[in-house]
């Protein structure tokens, strides 16, 4: 484990304690998540761009006339 000193604005520190103290869990602990969450998030995000890049409207338009045409089952319907 890494210890980190980070300077935070008094008044998210203030909102970010509260928090910690409602959610049961230490400052460090909801660092610590929040930080895991974000970094899932970007990562996420690259990994979609990377795919993304990768694809082919053509392709894309080929896979959908493959599909049959068919109504849903009722249970699927919108609306």
């Amino acid at each position: 484990m890494s210890a980190l000193s980070v300077r935070l604005p008094n008044s998210l520190h203030k909102h970010l304690k509260a928090l910690a103290e409602r959610e049961g869990v230490s400052v460090n602990q909801l660092i610590a998540s929040a930080v895991g969450e974000k970094l899932a998030a970007l990562e996420a995000e690259r990994y979609l761009q990377e795919r993304a890049s990768r694809g082919s409207r053509a392709a894309f338009e080929g896979a959908l006339a493959r599909v049959a045409e068919i109504e849903p089952e009722a249970q699927d319907r919108l609306g």
